[in-house]
């Protein structure tokens, strides 16, 4: 990284950093027994074969979708100002209710549980000894749609180690809106372009290159890869792969 001159590393945190979608699957999977539905890979109705949609693992896509398709189509909204502000976890729980009712389940404590799915979600492989590795070089800044509550149960579900962890709740929007990166630029007291922004979304790096931070993109099954146009700084495998390319030595 001989012309990249980094003092912190900020990180995206869902997505990046945790497997969203393999959490939100195990809390729609449990709502096979509030749906009448036996729990397994081939979850079939219990009281009848048309009651309910099927909690198959395409049922479970399907559903996955549907609360995907939520948070991104509202908080969207939110950007454009067609919604006042709401945080993280009202739309979660707004998107649980949605799931909830396509799979018949009308057991509101089994809504809560399943909106509660959207904190317990694990960790990468490399997530936390690449995190501990890149911490004894540079301060790290966790920068989260996530809100604060959300955030930190987030962080202790998956044993997430930050020097500083922060919500876009703070800014009162949503990634990728300026306000939010800005964020991080105020904790860290730095100049943006000394800034390393890591996200597995490039979306989320063309937000914060945009005011001037520095950006890794980091390769995840779930994430949104660059563009052909995109130019970021660095382009890594996993978190491994950029401490190397940030010149930590494996002891550190």
């Amino acid at each position: 990284m001989a012309d990249l001159k980094i003092d912190a590393l900020v990180f995206d945190v869902l997505g990046t950093l945790v497997d969203e979608p393999a959490g939100l699957r195990a809390g729609i999977r449990a709502l096979a027994p509030s749906a009448g539905l036996s729990p397994g890979p081939s979850a079939v109705p219990s009281i009848g074969p048309s009651a309910v949609p099927s909690l198959d693992a395409p049922g479970i896509e399907r559903l996955l979708l549907l609360w995907q398709g939520h948070i991104e189509r509202e908080q969207r909204r939110i950007l454009d100002g067609d919604r006042p502000y709401l945080p993280s976890d009202a739309l979660d729980r707004e998107a649980a209710r949605i799931v909830a009712e396509a799979a018949g389940v009308e057991d509101q404590a089994a809504v809560e549980e399943l909106t509660g799915a959207a904190r317990r979600l694990p960790p990468w492989p490399d997530t936390v000894a690449g995190l501990a590795r890149l911490a004894g070089r540079f301060p790290l800044i966790g920068l989260s749609n996530a809100s604060r509550t959300a955030l930190l149960e987030l962080n202790a579900h998956a044993g997430l180690r930050w020097h500083q962890a922060l919500s876009a709740e703070d800014a009162r929007a949503y990634k990728p809106d300026p306000a939010v990166y800005r964020l991080a630029v105020t904790v860290a007291g730095r100049p943006p372009e000394r800034l390393l922004m890591v996200a597995a979304h490039a979306w989320d790096l063309r937000g914060a290159q945009a005011l001037g931070l520095r950006t890794a993109y980091v390769a995840r099954p779930v994430g949104d890869p660059p563009a052909p146009s995109d130019r970021f700084d660095l382009y890594a495998e996993d978190l491994a792969d950029l401490a190397r390319q940030l010149e930590l030595p494996q002891g550190v």
